[in-house]
């Protein structure tokens, strides 16, 4: 279910939100960070000036934020934005985005959780999400908001490991299905790295902000979808050659697929770039 309250008019404009500030906010609202649901609060003032300038937002930009939290910041991206759409799936937390965000008035909280929400319908053509994003989710999220028309591209933090991952490539030891999934939509490349000490909780994984700009001849979302169903085969079993695994998936078509498409039968699926793949995926019916 889907709540879209916009957030209250009128009230104070918050402070800046630092360690002592989210922790007043929290125990006034009886919560705590929930380690089950990613929760890391973002408490350094100077690091989300530098976030929201590095994202280049400015006033003529719709923003997409999943995952607000105590606002710390979706009032910077407030600022600066057209308006800023935040969706947050924890009701406690969804309530307090509400009033701190009331005295905005460009910005509307949804409590609901992203992965249900269809972005299509509910963000402008055009959008750009900045996010501190769950880091439990993150790459399905990232895959969800990628599969949306309306969303132009992203600049996210996530797990150091989880970012590596969608900005690997052939050669690269984290390179793997998701890299490929994410190539396929568009171009990710890590910027920069975010200090354990700035989050409340502090984690005990390394952080850094992923941008994520679209390829402008992108295949459609349902397009990406079939030929992932053929990356995710190949990946099956990262040990196995393609023959094997594409056999287990796919039978005798497996390899003959494979000859159409000009790759070696005994290589593995980390050998291929996104190009490999999409002929792959063509010559199997997929692409």
């Amino acid at each position: 279910m889907t709540d879209h309250d916009p957030a209250p008019s009128g009230g104070p404009h918050p402070e800046a939100m630092t360690p002592k500030v989210a922790a007043r906010l929290l125990a006034a609202h009886g919560l705590a960070p929930r380690k089950s649901a990613g929760q890391n609060f973002v408490v350094d003032p100077n690091t989300v000036d530098r976030i929201v300038d590095d994202s280049g937002v400015g006033a003529d930009d719709d923003v997409l934020e999943i995952g607000p939290g105590l606002c710390s910041l979706t009032l910077p991206l407030a600022a600066r934005a057209r308006s800023v759409i935040a969706i947050e799936i924890d009701a406690g937390l969804a309530k307090v985005a509400r009033s701190l965000a009331g005295a905005a008035g460009n910005v509307e909280v949804l409590h609901a959780d992203a992965m249900q929400v269809d972005l299509d319908a509910t963000v402008p053509a055009g959008t750009r999400l900045v996010a501190n994003l769950p880091y439990n989710v993150a790459t399905p999220l990232l895959m969800h908001v990628l599969s949306s028309d309306h969303v132009h591209d992203a600049y996210v933090m996530v797990q150091r490991e989880v970012g590596e991952r969608w900005a690997a490539v052939p050669g690269d030891s984290s390179y793997g299905a998701v890299s490929v999934k994410v190539a396929l939509a568009g171009v990710a490349t890590l910027e920069r790295t975010i200090a354990r000490a700035v989050f409340l909780p502090v984690p005990n994984v390394d952080s850094v902000m992923v941008r994520v700009v679209r390829h402008p001849d992108a295949p459609s979302a349902d397009e990406r979808a079939r030929i992932a169903a053929v990356v995710d085969a190949a990946f099956a079993q990262r040990r196995k050659t393609l023959r094997n695994n594409l056999r287990r998936a796919f039978g005798d078509d497996g390899e003959g697929a494979l000859a159409a498409a000009g790759i070696d039968p005994g290589a593995r699926a980390e050998t291929l770039d996104v190009a490999a793949f999409v002929r792959l995926a063509d010559a199997l019916g997929h692409g």
